[in-house]
């Protein structure tokens, strides 16, 4: 039994080598778009995904859309995160959303309007016992980056909204 798990590694190792030494580009195992609680992310044919991105849940990518290497788009908190039309985000960048507060309904400021709709017309905020789809700040707890934006290298975008024609540097942090 020995004899064979040491010829078995020896090939291994020697496949790999021959690999690295033909240039060949090896990519790991990684699956890039991940359901996350029955929501699955939604691309466009057009859209590219690098093989080392994750971009997790409810997930909208428009078309021509990038995510590219070691990026992470997670939508795993219930809220959406969309991408817009020939947006990017650059190498190493991190796009998620935060939970809704317990309390948001009593932080709201139109509660006593009876219902109303947020900003971007997701979800309705009733007064009362139930939990409101906004964050003590009174915002939704979306992501949102509009049409024709660059979200630099190694940014972090929680809960936010890029508009559209943005550039966002590299290394910069955006919170709710």
């Amino acid at each position: 039994m020995a004899t064979k798990a040491v010829v078995g590694r020896g090939l291994r190792e020697a496949g790999a080598a021959l690999k690295h030494a033909s240039g060949l580009e090896v990519f790991t195992r990684h699956r890039p778009k991940m359901a996350f609680l029955n929501q699955k992310p939604f691309q466009t044919n057009d859209t590219f995904i690098a093989p080392t991105a994750s971009v997790i849940g409810n997930v909208t990518n428009w078309d021509e859309s990038s995510v590219w290497y070691n990026a992470v788009v997670r939508a795993d908190s219930g809220f959406p995160i969309t991408i817009g039309f020939l947006s990017n985000v650059q190498e190493g960048a991190v796009v998620t959303t935060l939970s809704c507060a317990k309390g948001a309904v009593n932080s709201d400021p139109l509660k006593s309007a009876g219902s109303h709709t947020n900003v971007t017309g997701v979800g309705v905020v009733a007064g009362g016992g139930e939990v409101g789809k906004v964050l003590d700040t009174g915002f939704p707890p979306v992501t949102h980056i509009g049409h024709y934006c660059s979200i630099g290298s190694g940014s972090v975008l929680v809960s936010c909204r890029v508009d559209d024609f943005c550039d966002v540097g590299d290394k910069c942090t955006i919170l709710e």
